[in-house]
């Protein structure tokens, strides 16, 4: 854990984050038109947790990939603060579910290797030990990936996101390969960097526990074309109680959203 000085020299201005009638459609190479995101719209404030839930295929990770811009939609438009997106840019981080470590750099070098793309490293390398301590991780900088749990390599791929301060960052299914107990350690983990930095965070994920244990409010989307289904407001205090009466009723309830929103998209088609 840092001092208190340097988590304050580690705080980014995070940026609020707009989804305005955006819609994506796919072109495969027989020129089959599929429909994966139809007038989503989402403000998400500076500094807030938001998570993305709904079954497989609705699109969460497509307006994630959206956000990052590394795809452009269909129709629409995509803000960070007032900036339009329009592309790539190190002030949007993203964490996948595989770490994508590169194998032959040591932990500290897989750190530094955003800092070196961008070539201001040699002005930013402080950062690097910095954030090593941030994730625990100090006395790992010269151990290889392979040397890892599947927990400290997820934490190196936090380290190396969050070095490049982003104003917002995403995490798309970052916790999905660990085992459950490795999973809610690295969830605090999650929540702890939140805390100690203020960076707006949009995670997508499949679990509902995550998503009620992590977040200011939860988005439910529908099955393809992805539609935002409602948006929960969890208003429980943290740390939450996996095992409250609040917070089961709130899984509940959710689950039960869940099925019904895939139960009413499929029916026409019955």
């Amino acid at each position: 854990m840092v001092g208190a000085t340097a988590a304050d020299d580690l705080q980014t201005k995070a940026s609020s984050l707009l989804v305005r009638n955006v819609s994506k459609v796919h072109v495969s190479a027989d020129g089959t038109h599929v429909a994966a995101l139809s007038d989503v719209s989402l403000s998400i404030a500076a500094g807030e947790l938001v998570s993305l839930v709904g079954p497989s295929g609705c699109g969460k990770s497509t307006l994630l990939r959206l956000i990052a811009g590394l795809d452009a939609p269909s129709s629409g438009e995509l803000r960070i603060g007032a900036n339009p997106i329009s592309g790539p840019s190190a002030e949007r981080g993203l964490v996948f579910q595989d770490p994508n470590l590169f194998p032959w750099l040591t932990v500290r070098r897989n750190i530094e290797s955003g800092l070196a793309a961008r070539n201001v490293l040699r002005e930013k390398r402080h950062d690097v030990d910095d954030f090593m301590r941030l994730v625990g991780l100090e006395s790992f900088a010269n151990a290889f990936p392979h040397q890892l749990s599947g927990g400290m390599a997820q934490r190196v791929a936090l380290a190396r996101a969050l070095v490049n301060h982003p104003r917002v960052l995403l995490l798309d299914e970052p916790l999905g390969a660990l085992d459950a107990f490795t999973r809610m350690r690295m969830q605090d983990e999650v929540l702890r960097l939140w805390q100690n930095r203020g960076t707006t965070m949009l995670l997508v994920t499949h679990d509902i526990d995550e998503a009620i244990y992590m977040s200011d409010r939860i988005v439910m989307m529908t099955p393809r074309p992805g539609r935002i289904e409602r948006i929960i407001e969890i208003n429980q205090p943290r740390p939450r109680q996996r095992n409250s009466s609040e917070f089961l009723e709130l899984r509940g309830r959710i689950l039960e959203m869940l099925h019904f929103a895939g139960e009413n998209a499929q029916a026409p088609n019955r």
